[in-house]
């Protein structure tokens, strides 16, 4: 499920004419960036969910033939990222699915980090597993980080700097949001839970993670991709 429907409040004024999915970096749209790693992985359908200019989204997609696209349309109310996978359920099913966001994305990876995130996943042992950045070394991060892991590859939640920042993309079991009776509501509070109990697994990205998050992120991130081609 890759998650377009946000305001894209940070990139204003930007975002006011034009969805964070659909702002170019390097001559590639965002949202491509992210389902190009999906099709080079195998992916074969992504769920993308719209609210916010969600037209322009839609027509946008129509013009790929792969992976295959189902709208989740969410124009009436948005529902956050955790409210946006409740509604898609009936669509996911019951096996472990992909989650991504669109504002982040990484070039010069050995290997696919898809890959690489599925085949560490364990459903005895794991709710989800999340593709980690280091926090030092890639670009747009403006935070101290998000998470540590242990010497079995756990996710720890720790105060302080953390050496690695969320990557944007993870791999879910849908029976986390069995039962959840609101409509919106965060998806970060889920990790955390599977964090506590020991069941949020982490893979640490290849190659260079970009995080798109500000209209003076995107010139970072074009330079930044510019001096590896240089």
């Amino acid at each position: 499920m890759v998650f377009a429907a946000g305001l894209g409040t940070r990139m204003r004024p930007l975002t006011e004419a034009t969805p964070k999915p659909l702002v170019r970096v390097a001559g590639r749209t965002l949202i491509d960036r992210a389902l190009d790693e999906f099709e080079r992985a195998g992916v074969e359908t992504a769920i993308v969910n719209v609210h916010h200019l969600a037209d322009q989204i839609e027509a946008h997609l129509a013009r790929r033939a792969s992976p295959r696209i189902v709208i989740s349309d969410e124009r009436g109310l948005l529902l956050d990222q955790g409210g946006g996978i409740k509604k898609a359920l009936p669509l996911i099913g019951d096996d472990p699915f992909f989650v991504c966001n669109t504002d982040a994305f990484w070039v010069d990876a050995a290997r696919s980090n898809i890959l690489a995130l599925a085949e560490a996943f364990d459903a005895d042992r794991m709710d989800a597993a999340l593709l980690l950045a280091p926090t030092i070394g890639s670009v747009g991060v403006d935070w101290d980080g998000d998470f540590d892991l242990d010497a079995e590859g756990r996710i720890v939640r720790r105060d302080g700097a953390k050496p690695y920042v969320y990557a944007g993309v993870g791999l879910i079991k849908p029976q986390l949001f069995a039962g959840v009776a609101d409509d919106v509501f965060k998806l970060a509070p889920f990790f955390f839970d599977a964090a506590g109990k020991g069941r949020l697994h982490g893979v640490v990205s290849s190659g260079l993670w970009l995080h798109v998050g500000t209209i003076a992120a995107i010139d970072e991130a074009e330079r930044a991709i510019a001096a590896r081609r240089g």
